[in-house]
């Protein structure tokens, strides 16, 4: 079996087991959780080390703890070119399963390949993206079990073409896709070296991603009104819930790192952090 290892255990999260159940455990048990009508069928969650975004991914995540999905289809962006491999618009790795300090997660090959039938896939291997492998303790620690589908998107939300391939990508998850599949968008949004832009311009995101105004989300992406790195797979994992009948979207924490480090002054880089739960 050709495993993909955990490439930020023990630096942007605990590289030991056991601390690392211990940090992710006390992230969730201090999670607010909302009763909801229905079980969510999709997560957004950002993608930074846990000391930064471990709270706000546990905002969401502890909504699905303890709730049986037989697999996660999580979408996230490319942050960094991969070794001997294109940057193509959906890229899969060729592993069958991916590592972290807490077990392995098998890989849902079955459900790729079926994909790979509907839309072009690229495959690619020895990638280095943390945008697939920081929320994964998470998932591991909230399901009993699950296998996993990572998607890495090449898109760009300013690209004409994009949102017509955005559709049809969701449309072959929806496709594929049964009431245990959960939908995982990872994404952090604004990066800018001024607090008070971060939060004004990652509160009309929040407004939208709340009012389920994909069409409005898409546009002002677009436009760059609003800024998300992981904005193709927030369109497309909202979308993809969305044919698969979700109605709501609830987000459960909207903060930024000047916030986590106490550090509002103008001029320090911040970056903002979205937990959110659709159903």
């Amino acid at each position: 079996m050709v495993v993909r290892k955990a490439r930020y255990a023990g630096t942007w999260y605990p590289g030991s087991a056991a601390e690392l159940r211990l940090s992710v455990s006390g992230f969730l048990a201090s999670a607010k959780v909302v009763a909801l009508p229905t079980r969510p069928k999709a997560l957004v969650c950002p993608h930074p080390g846990h000391m930064f975004g471990g709270q706000v991914t546990a905002s969401a995540v502890a909504h699905v703890k303890g709730l049986q999905y037989k697999r996660v289809v999580l979408l996230g962006p490319v942050h960094r070119p991969i070794p001997g491999s294109r940057i193509g618009d959906f890229m899969v790795g060729i592993e069958q399963a991916f590592a972290t300090p807490l077990g392995t997660i098998p890989v849902d090959t079955d459900f790729i390949n079926a994909l790979a039938r509907l839309v072009p896939l690229t495959r690619v291997q020895h990638d280095n993206e943390h945008s697939l492998e920081i929320g994964l303790p998470f998932l591991q620690l909230a399901l009993d079990s699950f296998n996993l589908v990572p998607i890495m998107l090449g898109l760009d939300m300013r690209s004409a073409d994009t949102p017509a391939q955005l559709e049809a990508l969701a449309t072959a998850l929806a496709q594929l896709s049964d009431e245990d599949t959960l939908f995982v968008a990872s994404t952090d949004l604004s990066h800018l070296d001024h607090y008070a832009e971060v939060v004004r311009i990652d509160q009309h995101l929040v407004n939208l991603v709340n009012a389920y105004d994909i069409e409005g989300l898409s546009r002002a992406l677009a436009q760059e009104e609003v800024y998300a790195c992981g904005a193709t797979g927030l369109v497309t994992v909202m979308r993809a819930a969305q044919l698969r009948g979700a109605t709501t979207v609830r987000v459960m924490v909207h903060i930024n790192s000047g916030d986590i480090l106490r550090d509002r002054r103008p001029g320090t880089y911040t970056v903002g952090y979205m937990g959110a739960v659709v159903y």
